[in-house]
């Protein structure tokens, strides 16, 4: 499916929950269950995997007409608040819940790892499409609105080969509460002080300079129509859209592209709790994308209709085995072996 379809049915798939009267339901290949009465299920958040997710629901729905699954990307931040109100089936997210917001949840919460991926430095430069580089000190300050012009010499000092023009930089940032958001400003925290002190880390951050735009898609079009503009996205976005994408100075001071060999890398350093949860800012090993993530899906423990319950478990589980090839192609990166089995095991919780 092209970047233009896609992103046409995420804005389409942005609605309210299907009526249960319309949709039928059936087991998904994988595992037959006893799911035998038309189940909807409707979710919300993150914008991270929405690419991704789009294309599990479809996929499983024409596998299993009888199950329909709705999704409204919102942003991480609206997901978890949703979630925690018990409007929605299941939440999404690249910051799981915290420990006191897990305990506002009466029937228990499940953090299934969905998929994995990377926050790209994207940018709109007349006559750059490639080969733009940004190390840990410029990275910052140009977000920090220190750096100003895009021939500025600390720029020019790292591309001695790109022609950089005499333009102001224009940054965008998300404006929405994002996951996306938290792990661009964990790294920059990581990686600078100064920013660490003036702006911090979270779904939502006191931005120094710049536009504020909503959701991935938003900071996506902003690039694309913005000359001069500078932004950061899930590279899902930046690789169905082709947008031009910077090359990152990683702790080990190599520049890096998000490709999916070098996010793998970086995500192979992420340590998982009990629970699942676990992230890292700045990944320290030879070739690695500096900025990754997990993002996951929120699920309950208890559901009033059991059937509902055994649906969602139908569907990561497909998710999680079938669909995981899925990504490769639009941009994400497959979970680890191990972590499949584990999150696979995991889902019995879900419904017990």
């Amino acid at each position: 499916m092209s970047a233009i379809p896609l992103a046409i049915a995420l804005k389409a798939c942005q609605g309210k929950p299907p009526d249960p009267k319309e949709t039928n339901t059936q087991a998904p290949e994988s595992k037959p269950s006893a799911i035998a009465t038309a189940i909807s299920l409707y979710g919300a958040g993150a914008t991270f995997p929405s690419f991704l997710y789009l294309r599990w629901f479809k996929e499983y729905n024409t596998k299993n007409p009888n199950v329909q699954i709705s999704y409204q990307p919102v942003g991480s931040a609206a997901g978890i608040q949703q979630f925690l109100s018990g409007t929605v089936d299941f939440g999404a997210s690249e910051v799981p819940p915290t420990d006191k917001e897990i305990s506002q949840v009466n029937r228990g919460v499940v953090l299934i790892p969905s998929v994995a991926g990377s926050v790209a430095v994207v940018y709109n430069i007349p006559g750059v499409k490639t080969g733009l580089k940004l190390s840990r000190q410029v990275l910052p300050a140009i977000f920090l609105g220190k750096i100003k012009k895009w021939n500025d010499p600390a720029i020019a000092a790292l591309n001695p080969s790109v022609t950089l023009p005499d333009l102001p930089i224009t940054v965008v940032h998300r404006s929405d509460g994002s996951g996306t958001t938290a792990a661009f400003t964990a790294h920059l925290s990581a990686i600078s002080p100064e920013w660490q002190s003036a702006v911090g880390t979270g779904l939502n951050v006191s931005w120094k300079t710049g536009v504020g735009i909503k959701d991935n898609s938003g900071i996506s079009a902003q690039i694309q129509q913005g000359e001069g503009v500078i932004g950061y996205v899930e590279y899902a976005f930046a690789k169905q859209l082709k947008l031009a994408t910077a090359a990152l100075e990683n702790r080990m001071g190599q520049f890096a592209l998000p490709t999916e060999d070098a996010t793998a890398k970086a995500i192979a350093t992420i340590k998982l709790s009990d629970d699942f949860r676990g992230s890292v800012a700045d990944p320290e090993t030879n070739d690695a994308y500096p900025i990754v993530t997990y993002s996951w899906v929120l699920a309950y423990k208890q559901y009033d209709d059991p059937k509902q319950a055994q649906a969602l478990k139908d569907v990561l589980r497909w998710g999680l085995t079938q669909g995981q090839a899925m990504g490769s192609e639009l941009g994400y990166v497959p979970l680890p072996d191990m972590i499949v089995k584990k999150a696979i095991a995991e889902l019995d919780k879900i419904g017990n």
